[in-house]
């Protein structure tokens, strides 16, 4: 499973690209497709304000969160 990390680039720190395994910046769009397609089985996508964010699958762990360098 490649690991889906945001990168914190937008306005108020939302992700307008993602680290996704060694591609470092994959834009928002992309990787919503991406997840879309089941490319990547350890997120989904969600809609906030009519945009789409690729989430990480809910689980007890921060280490593996999308936005894993938040606090």
């Amino acid at each position: 499973m490649t690991k889906v990390v945001g990168n914190n680039d937008g306005p108020g720190g939302r992700n307008e690209s993602y680290k996704i395994g060694s591609r470092k910046n994959v834009k928002r769009t992309a990787a919503v497709k991406e997840v879309k397609q089941g490319k990547h089985s350890g997120a989904h996508v969600v809609k906030v304000n009519n945009r789409e964010y690729v989430r990480d699958n809910p689980d007890n762990s921060k280490s593996d969160n999308v936005n894993r360098n938040k606090k």
